[in-house]
């Protein structure tokens, strides 16, 4: 059965109207309550910020607490209410909610709405709602501000919202909870594929460190230096990126789109810029040279295309005789983050400079003998790169398996709530 003829069949020919949040809701804006509020125990809160950054679209218990007199003037929040976020620096992570469903009541602050359902209106169907392009278009249209967006209770109050058979409380609530019951069931899914690929990530790292010990084998540690050299890149500004030019790696994308090696880049520049440009080339390992944490800084790539790519001015390329991805998979190491933290520049920005980054160790497998040695190298980055795609691979193993499901999940809920649009249901 098609997933529109199992609406059809959900709905069983009743109506559908849109209505205003405010007709089948309160909602009422919260007060307070700041992160230096917050103590070990007492009352549960809720905080707006943890919305997006901390719970999924429900939750029972609380990060956060705050000492019993504080939360006597704060905004109450009772199981079944929903919090909404109303500020954030992005139109995405205003309007995000959490269905609160707690047995000890909590509290929340300003920046945040606390909406209590009516008769007409099960809470998690609303967080579920939230997640759809109509309310993401929606919000839109009322969010004010630049630096710091807002979209307020007043005008989340105005916002439409699908009520299935609005004439029977009961038959609406049931549907709604049908409709719940359908998307919970792919979120587990999906929670339960995330959990399996946190605790493979976790066997990874363990096995690849142990793997790169070398324990018990003929090993020598060696410094950055001594095996290769650095070509410190140079700079353009994001400005000049385009669709269609020279392939580039930025610093930022090495610590959060790219893993242990690549054959292809995310992004490009404009052709002009070529002779202005320093470039690694196949084989080198592009190492970020600045990073918000001492864990970013040094992460590195192995570039593996066939062609040379441009290199940003805060990273390098690592030029060598070895197995590229060798050398990469070894910078991942807890051994080797050991070492780069001693020669980090440590303030706003980390960094760590060319000479620095040269004193860094690392463990290398037979020294005196070149083809031994590049053999021991070619072994492990085998065995490292099955568990690198089962980890990390977009296209292979867990992550990919994720992915559908996400896919698959999103499809469907946008599917059971795009109900007819205002305009075309009849009177």
């Amino acid at each position: 059965m098609s997933g529109l003829s199992y609406l059809d069949k959900l709905l069983d020919g009743v109506t559908v109207e849109w209505k205003a949040l405010g007709e089948v809701a309160e909602l009422v804006r919260g007060n307070g309550l700041q992160k230096k509020d917050f103590t070990e125990t007492g009352v549960p809160a809720i905080h707006y910020g943890e919305i997006y950054t901390y719970y999924g679209l429900s939750a029972t218990e609380t990060k956060s607490y705050v000492a019993p007199e504080l939360a006597r003037q704060l905004r109450k929040v009772n199981k079944g209410d929903v919090v909404i976020t109303n500020t954030s620096e992005n139109i995405e992570d205003v309007g995000k909610s959490l269905v609160y469903l707690g047995e000890r009541q909590a509290v929340t602050g300003g920046h945040a709405t606390v909406l209590r359902p009516g008769n007409y209106l099960l809470g998690k169907y609303f967080t579920y709602f939230t997640q759809t392009h109509r309310f993401a278009s929606d919000k839109r249209r009322y969010a004010k501000g630049t630096k710091v967006i807002d979209v307020s209770a007043t005008d989340l109050a105005k916002i439409l919202i699908p009520i299935p058979c609005p004439d029977s409380p009961k038959k609406s609530l049931a549907i709604q909870a049908e409709i719940v019951r359908i998307l919970d069931a792919f979120t587990e899914l999906t929670a339960e594929l995330t959990a399996e690929l946190t605790a493979r990530k976790k066997q990874y790292h363990y096995y690849r460190d142990h793997l790169l010990r070398f324990e018990g084998r003929e090993v020598e540690w060696k410094t950055l230096g001594d095996i290769g050299e650095f070509i410190r890149g140079k700079r353009f500004t994001k400005a000049d990126y385009v669709e269609d030019g020279i392939s580039v790696i930025h610093y930022g994308e090495i610590y959060t789109r790219y893993g242990a090696w690549t054959r292809e880049t995310f992004s490009k520049v404009r052709p002009e810029l070529g002779g202005s440009l320093r470039y690694a080339r196949s084989g080198d390992v592009v190492i970020a040279g600045v990073g918000e944490t001492v864990e970013d800084v040094g992460k590195a790539v192995a570039w593996i295309g066939e062609r040379d790519i441009a290199i940003h001015d805060d990273s390098y390329a690592f030029r060598h005789s070895m197995n590229p991805k060798f050398i990469s998979y070894a910078m991942q190491t807890a051994t080797f983050i050991s070492e780069k933290a001693k020669h980090v520049s440590r303030g706003k920005v980390n960094r760590l400079l060319i000479d620095g980054m040269a004193k860094v160790r690392v463990l290398i497998p037979y020294p005196d003998d070149v083809r031994k040695s590049l053999a021991e190298q070619d072994r492990i980055v085998a065995v490292l790169d099955k568990f690198e795609a089962l980890t990390n691979s977009l296209y292979e193993g867990l992550p990919r398996e994720i992915s559908l499901r996400q896919q698959q999940y999103a499809y469907y809920r946008d599917l059971l709530l795009s109900f007819p649009k205002p305009e075309v249901v009849a009177v």
